[in-house]
């Protein structure tokens, strides 16, 4: 066998493309690429393997296995740098083969992790914590993997389809927003959306929110989206800050409370606040709240104009119907959403435990998201 990396499905690959770190409850899925399961760079541990005249293809075919050689050798591996990287790669190799819809996922500024939508090990912090565990805590992570692993799949989401207003209806049109400049401490232009190089964002702007105030278009366009749904479709409009309670998330300063509620049922309502940052918050359905922007510090760099081209895509497709719920969903019960856009452009879905509500309320949820199990329906037009 060698030092030759083939020893898990595929050809071994490097991690994916990091997710940036942002505030929001649920993580949206957009265009996504090919699940990475085998990751390269373990080839220095099937050396040390050898070394201990320990077959690494056993290790890979019996996870307890692995545990309890990680353990035993845990201040050897923790020693040498080169070591402790390739173990915890094969190890989190090992892991993803536990399940079909495992795989290895990657975060700005944070350890990679293995697992699937409900449950991900950080493999570098789970041999750390190796090298101090008495074996009782050995074994609870056994069973910890060996559980996880017999898990049911949760059923995959609901994918709507829109039904997009017929093309003779007026199109919705972008105000125009704000063309303003925005400087550094230094005096030199920022060109948000392009500020960072190929070595990523500086350490030290991920606390840093600097011009939170290129955000205020967002409210333009907010208000722009309530005209034409209102002048497009058979809806009931509510101006009223005391809407804002029906977010899951804290708005912060409410400025402003908009719910619209189509004269159709099995229509999902949307709910707009406009808040102090500035920025916006979409109450849509029953259990989603989307934020915009989801982050607006430094690191993140999002320019407005790709924050507005979101809140579209979502306002729109819910009208449209290309919008669904779940909830509750597997065995934690979490609530789910998935969006397609109008043009079918673009799709994206997240899932996560349902925000701070009350058990009546996720009960109600729970009963009327039975009624439209296959995604909300369009709203009705105008006569």
């Amino acid at each position: 066998m060698g030092s030759v990396e083939d020893l898990f499905e595929g050809p071994a690959t490097g991690l994916p493309a990091p997710t940036p770190r942002g505030a929001a409850l649920y993580a949206e899925v957009t265009g996504r690429e090919a699940p990475v399961r085998h990751l390269a760079g373990y080839s220095v541990f099937l050396g040390f393997c050898a070394g201990h005249d320990v077959r690494a293809e056993e290790l890979a075919d019996d996870p307890a296995r692995l545990m309890w050689f990680l353990h035993a050798f845990s201040a050897e591996i923790g020693s040498e740098t080169a070591v402790s990287a390739a173990a915890a790669v094969f190890t989190g190799n090992t892991i993803a083969r536990l399940r079909p819809d495992a795989e290895w996922t990657s975060y700005e500024a944070g350890s990679p992790l293995v697992g699937n939508g409900q449950t991900k090990f950080e493999v570098g912090r789970l041999l750390g914590a190796l090298r101090t565990a008495d074996e009782d805590s050995v074994r609870g992570l056994v069973a910890k993997l060996s559980d996880w692993a017999r898990e049911p799949e949760d059923p995959p989401a609901i994918r709507p389809v829109p039904v997009p207003p017929p093309a003779e209806e007026s199109r919705y049109v972008r105000p125009a927003l704000p063309t303003t400049t925005y400087y550094s401490p230094e005096g030199a232009p920022i060109p948000y959306g392009g500020r960072w190089g190929a070595d990523g964002p500086a350490p030290d702007s991920y606390s840093v929110d600097s011009h939170p105030e290129r955000f205020a278009g967002l409210h333009v366009i907010a208000l722009a989206l309530i005209d034409h749904l209102s002048a497009l479709y058979d809806v009931d409009v509510d101006n009223d800050p005391r809407h804002a309670a029906e977010l899951l998330t804290d708005a912060g300063e409410v400025l402003q409370a908009v719910r619209l509620t189509a004269r159709r049922t099995t229509a999902a309502p949307l709910t707009f606040v406009l808040t102090g940052y500035p920025g916006v918050l979409i109450h849509a359905g029953l259990l989603h709240d989307f934020p915009f922007p989801v982050c607006g510090c430094d690191a993140c760099d999002e320019p407005a104009e790709t924050v507005a081209d979101r809140m579209e895509m979502l306002v729109l497709a819910v009208a449209a119907g290309g919008y669904s719920e779940r909830y509750p969903v597997g065995r934690r019960r979490w609530s789910e959403y998935a969006l397609t856009a109008v043009d079918g452009s673009g799709s994206e879905s997240g899932s996560g435990e349902p925000g701070p509500a009350d058990a009546a309320r996720l009960q109600e949820a729970e009963v009327r998201l039975r009624e439209v199990a296959r995604g909300w329906r369009p709203w009705p037009l105008r006569s």
